[in-house]
């Protein structure tokens, strides 16, 4: 078969979904099921329903707009807010937009009045990571400005934690967007529907605490991966291997551990230097840095990974490995998010009592502490 290839196993993802669902469910929440680590993926997406979240999120309108090609009805978000010049594609795919700029509320509503809708926006709110959302003092203008604005509807608010910043999601930070919540609707006169509280890393705090006004969640990592990203650590009752990378050896020789001759900076920077430690069996592996980011692969036993330039992997294993022997490598975020976008890794899609069945052959374009239920494992 094919490689390098991503093995998707959709049946652990639904199961993932659905796990997640029904857990967030007793506390009021709903899943906004968040497709861009697979490049928004429509199976994946189908996947994702099957398991039971309300809608689907994407950060890019070309997935959203693969989305609706491939048939998929389930209401869309858009989790970056558009550009005004993407305007027309936004209302035209999503149902709901993440806005924090007055420009873009603007642009949305002109080009929501063009196409006869009323397009729904959710007020991003900055509670401490630093990444996209209005200061909390200025929320009630804000919101008071999209109330004012024909053809766009303030649908509620929403924030993002531990994505630039790594801030975690706690009962302060969670309680600040509830009474925020409160009192927009009291000086605004108006139920706001949607509080989306943020991503998969809110998961601990989701199950430890009382959920205010928080009703939805944007889960991707934990869907797709089955690990709480605020730790990497795979969660109880979550599959962690729905992905698998398959990548083919192109050459395994005997090599010394270190480089001869003077040195500077390799393709990538100031290369880690290991050290003498003899000679080892060197493998390399048909892909790199283009196609996956190598820090975050999960080698199997008794291979290590050494390196990587473009498109080399180099590895250290116990044997020769002939050429065109398959290694099969777990995935973190980084690592899927990378693979997923490149046009040189094949996906092959499969449920988990069948075998993988190629559907995306890639040629090279032309040209260029959490209580149970989510209790760690070990």
């Amino acid at each position: 078969m094919t490689c390098p290839r991503i093995e998707i196993d959709l049946t652990k993802i639904e199961e993932n979904a659905r796990t997640l669902v029904t857990l967030l469910s007793g506390r009021g929440i709903d899943v906004t099921g968040v497709t861009k680590a697979t490049l928004g993926s429509p199976e994946v997406a189908k996947a994702m329903i099957a398991g039971g979240v309300v809608r689907l999120g994407d950060s890019r309108l070309e997935n959203l707009e693969a989305l609706r090609d491939a048939g998929i009805q389930a209401p869309l978000t858009l989790l970056r807010s558009p550009t005004p010049d993407q305007a027309d594609r936004t209302v035209a795919c999503a149902s709901l937009s993440q806005v924090s700029e007055r420009d873009v509320v603007e642009a949305l509503s002109g080009a929501a009045g063009r196409h006869g809708v009323v397009h729904g926006l959710v007020l991003m709110v900055e509670l401490g990571d630093l990444r996209e959302g209005v200061l909390p003092e200025n929320a009630l203008d804000f919101a008071r400005h999209i109330s004012l604005t024909p053809h766009v509807a303030l649908a509620g608010l929403g924030t993002n934690l531990a994505c630039r910043a790594g801030v975690v999601p706690s009962a302060d930070n969670m309680g600040e967007l509830s009474a925020l919540v409160n009192r927009l609707e009291s000086e605004l006169g108006q139920h706001l529907s949607l509080v989306s509280g943020g991503n998969s890393a809110n998961l601990a705090w989701a199950i430890a605490a009382p959920a205010g006004r928080i009703n939805d969640l944007r889960l991707g990592e934990s869907i797709l991966l089955g690990c709480d990203p605020l730790t990497r650590i795979p969660l109880n009752g979550l599959h962690a291997d729905a992905f698998t990378l398959v990548v083919s050896v192109i050459e395994s020789l005997a090599k010394p551990t270190a480089p001869r001759g003077a040195t500077g900076e390799a393709a990538f920077g100031v290369p880690t230097q290991t050290g003498e430690r003899g000679t080892i069996i060197q493998t390399i592996a048909a892909i790199g840095r283009q196609d996956v980011d190598p820090d975050g692969l999960a080698p199997p036993q008794g291979i290590s990974v050494l390196a990587a330039s473009s498109d080399h992997l180099v590895l250290e294993s116990q044997h020769h490995l002939p050429p065109g022997t398959e290694i099969r490598f777990g995935l973190d975020y980084s690592a899927l998010l990378r693979v997923m976008t490149s046009p040189f890794v094949a996906t092959a899609l499969f449920a988990t009592t069948c075998l993988p069945t190629l559907i995306r052959p890639s040629p090279p374009p032309v040209p260029p502490p959490s209580p149970s239920p989510f209790a760690t494992r070990p």
